[in-house]
């Protein structure tokens, strides 16, 4: 049974690929507590959060990337007093990230040290690069308390499938799946190489599942 006693708000990563390995924090959360995750996400990633069914709801940030906008981040926090969140974690390293859990008066506010967050937050872990040298496992590490020794192991992201979202992308390419399987593959990256599969990868999934 879902315990809504216990209220996690995590503040999400900005870039879509971040959000995805997200899940596997909230697969830990979940498990620990089996608790309520609400999860503020740039509204282009949305959709990816509301494909995680550890997610309760997503909450679009109210400022785009690199944008102060404290005025709105201000607002939010308002609203979210009402939610009585027992826990806040940032998963993102900036000063301004960590504003609206602060401002939401959330008691337990979780994250990496970043841009100097003393004060605005309250369980504050500081990296060791060697240790955790993959984000999955700094996102991971946020959901344990701060002295426990993070074990190798630490589940995946794993989206769910929405049927009607299947059936009206076969429809829009003209696919069908009769006697057949279908894959899908998305090359590329909304900025640059910098975030980018390199192209030859892809082709070698495509060959290895083709044989």
């Amino acid at each position: 049974m879902l315990d809504n006693s216990k209220r996690i708000l995590v503040i999400g990563p900005s870039w879509l690929g971040d959000m995805i390995m997200a899940q596997a924090l909230f697969k830990v959360l979940k498990a620990k507590f089996n608790c309520v995750i609400d999860v503020v996400a740039p509204e282009w990633s949305r959709p990816i959060v509301d494909r995680m069914d550890e997610v309760t709801k997503s909450i679009a940030m109210p400022a785009e990337h690199g944008e102060l906008a404290l005025k709105q981040r201000y607002a939010l926090a308002q609203q979210l007093r009402n939610e009585q969140y027992e826990q806040a974690v940032v998963l993102t390293n900036t000063w301004k990230s960590a504003l609206i859990p602060f401002w939401a008066q959330i008691p337990k506010r979780t994250g990496w040290l970043g841009e100097f967050r003393f004060g605005l937050l309250n369980d504050i872990r500081y990296l060791n690069k060697k240790k955790l040298s993959t984000m999955m496992q700094r996102y991971v590490a946020l959901g344990y308390d701060k002295n426990v020794e993070l074990q190798p192991e630490h589940p995946y992201p794993s989206l769910s499938v929405n049927k009607t979202t299947v059936f009206e992308t076969l429809n829009k390419f003209e696919l069908t799946t009769q006697n057949k399987k279908i894959m899908a593959l998305c090359p590329g990256a909304a900025f640059g190489l910098a975030k980018r599969w390199p192209a030859h990868y892809f082709t070698q999934v495509a060959k290895e599942k083709i044989a």
